[in-house]
């Protein structure tokens, strides 16, 4: 029997490239997307989309009680839904952190609330959270983003010693800088738009993100990674994926150098000191 695998946000992007990958594969993938339809057949060859909206609970226990009726069971959940938001902090207003939390952080969560009683009932199954190395790293001008990503980390380290005696495996994906449509699905914040204190130390600093999301290879290596995952009896809890330069940041340099000298690295990289 294939194994059954739910990824969010998988209309474009990283959950795209996971989600083509491991149908492929032979599994059988369903991907949410806000604008999908329930689809009256589903073909085997090929992803079905459904509608979920990671905002709303009921959107998300909807989804996932339409692939129980159907399948009956569900191995792989795959957080992958989010967005970004970039403005200094002081610039981004509360409703426009809250928003951004609402779908990142909360969205996730209330994917794992939906889906965690059926891998436990089940005693298996793999629940992967799709984080970033902001999540590791703040980003300067993108602390809201970096927040979320920084919380997500911390529930899913607790969340996987929770879970573990029920046989459900939980960890987490890191993307570094990949090529995709969240360059230019990047919200800015409001006050960022206008001219004001942090404007040309944003904009040089988003000039250097925006370049090094272009610059990025497609997300295929994620997608591998993930089947990887998949298939490991016990895998590990973070799994690093991107540039060379950026995963030695994190894996290494920012832990041998001093935390000012890491600092001032960061700051002339995005060109902000």
């Amino acid at each position: 029997m294939p194994r059954i695998v739910l990824i969010t946000g998988a209309s474009s992007g990283i959950g795209k490239s996971c989600a083509q990958h491991l149908q492929q594969r032979g599994y059988r993938v369903y991907g949410t997307s806000r604008g999908a339809v329930f689809p009256n057949e589903v073909s085997a060859g090929e992803v079905a989309m459904i509608p979920m909206d990671v905002r709303s609970q009921a959107s998300v226990e909807q989804a996932v009680q339409w692939i129980l009726a159907r399948e009956g069971r569900l191995d792989i959940v795959v957080n992958n839904a989010g967005n970004g938001i970039a403005g200094a902090i002081e610039d981004t207003s509360i409703a426009e952190a809250q928003a951004q939390f609402d779908t990142n952080f909360f969205g996730m969560l209330r994917v794992c609330h939906a889906t965690l009683p059926v891998l436990r009932r089940q005693g298996s199954g793999y629940l992967i959270n799709v984080s970033s190395i902001a999540g590791r790293i703040g980003v300067p001008f993108q602390g809201l983003y970096s927040a979320s990503k920084f919380a997500i980390e911390g529930l899913t380290e607790v969340l996987r010693a929770e879970v573990r005696p029920y046989g459900v495996r939980v960890a987490l994906i890191e993307p570094g800088d990949f090529h995709t449509g969240f360059t230019v699905q990047r919200c800015i914040a409001a006050a960022a738009q206008v001219p004001g204190s942090y404007s040309e130390r944003f904009r040089t600093a988003l000039s250097v993100m925006e370049k090094d999301e272009t610059r990025g290879a497609t997300p295929e290596a994620i997608a591998q990674l993930l089947e990887r995952i998949i298939n490991t009896p016990s895998p590990k809890l973070r799994h690093l994926v991107g540039p060379a330069a950026q995963k030695l940041s994190v894996s290494l340099i920012q832990k041998l150098l001093p935390q000012k000298t890491f600092e001032a690295i960061i700051d002339k990289y995005y060109g902000i000191w």
